[in-house]
């Protein structure tokens, strides 16, 4: 895939999650992964379930990005937290996909990745 074929949306927790993170190496790196996934690699990730999966980003805090495919080309940025958080994230990120596919969710303003 190409940067054309890919659209990357968020929600508002997400952009609020990644804009409050305090360690800014991370949030460079979780950016820098973002823009990635725009292009069609999403490299570290595995599904979770519920049509949830998991972008891992490899720092000391273990950073995680829940995402989902919603239509052919748009991904859903659904939650963020770390490997402290993950239990909790999981649950959140599975339940704000279902919202989406409710139609039940407005997106985030997407602060530009």
């Amino acid at each position: 895939m190409t940067s054309e074929n890919i659209t990357i949306k968020a929600t508002a927790g997400f952009e609020r999650w990644l804009k409050t993170l305090k360690n800014i190496q991370a949030r460079a790196k979780i950016i820098a992964r973002i823009k990635s996934a725009e292009k069609g690699n999403f490299g570290d990730c595995k599904p979770i379930g519920e049509g949830v999966s998991e972008m891992r980003i490899h720092t000391r805090s273990g950073y995680r990005v829940y995402f989902m495919q919603h239509k052919l080309t748009v991904y859903i940025l659904l939650v963020g937290g770390n490997k402290a958080t993950q239990q909790k994230d999981i649950s959140r990120a599975k339940e704000l996909a279902q919202e989406i596919r409710n139609g039940n969710y407005e997106y985030g303003d997407n602060p530009g990745f």
